[in-house]
């Protein structure tokens, strides 16, 4: 079941899978900021097993740049999109007697940033709240894990590397050369941090619970 606000894309993709992996996929047109959206996409996952938290459009921008509509616009996606899908969701898990929820989350919240703090002081409320919730979890054979990232090679991440290399190098795609200082110089493989999802929601990862693994080459360790 994927689940996402733009519709054209999400259609695109569960037909990707479909075909790929003969599997059935499911697109979900959801907005985490709108309650109704969120009863919807509960009611619909009902059986799910597993439940992955992945949004966020949170801006960059220092405390005097980033007004309260805007904060509160780009935390009603992540920060408490997440929170309340995981609140419905963890409810029916619990009835059922299982379940596994992670949270993919950003390493700006133990690697604090003032000229993002919109999204450093939301993905650390993110961290607390899956700490928190993953500390007691197992009692009700529920495990809450969270990853935290670092840059990964999405287009996200590369749309405005590409426009900072037109603008300095004179050629987008030369933006692989802004990444020399980076850890093996290149972000993330969007793979690297897949394949830790599977594992964290497979059986193999059983007594895991109450923690964040953060993915960035070192980068909040001191890296550079």
């Amino acid at each position: 079941m994927l689940a996402a606000r733009n519709g054209e894309q999400l259609k695109a993709l569960a037909e990707r899978l479909r075909g790929a992996h003969q599997i059935d996929a499911a697109a979900h047109i959801v907005d985490l900021r709108k309650p109704e959206d969120i009863a919807q996409l509960v009611k619909d996952a009902a059986d799910i097993d597993i439940l992955i938290n992945n949004a966020g459009d949170i801006p960059a921008g220092s405390v005097d740049k980033i007004d309260e509509p805007t904060w509160r616009h780009a935390w009603e996606l992540k920060v408490f999109g997440y929170i309340n899908i995981t609140r419905a969701i963890y409810a029916q898990m619990k009835t059922r007697g299982h379940g596994v929820i992670v949270n993919d989350i950003g390493i700006a919240g133990e690697k604090f940033n003032a000229d993002y703090i919109c999204g450093s002081t939301g993905n650390a409320a993110l961290m607390a709240f899956t700490r928190a919730l993953g500390g007691k979890s197992l009692a009700d054979n529920i495990r809450v894990v969270g990853i935290n990232p670092g840059p990964v090679e999405t287009d996200r991440h590369t749309a405005p590397l590409k426009l900072r290399a037109k603008n300095q190098l004179g050629d987008e795609n030369r933006y692989k050369e802004l990444q020399k200082n980076y850890p093996l110089g290149r972000a993330a493989h969007a793979r690297e941090i897949g394949d830790l999802m599977a594992f964290l929601a497979s059986d193999r990862s059983g007594y895991t619970s109450g923690v964040i693994y953060t993915v960035d080459g070192g980068i909040s360790a001191g890296w550079g």
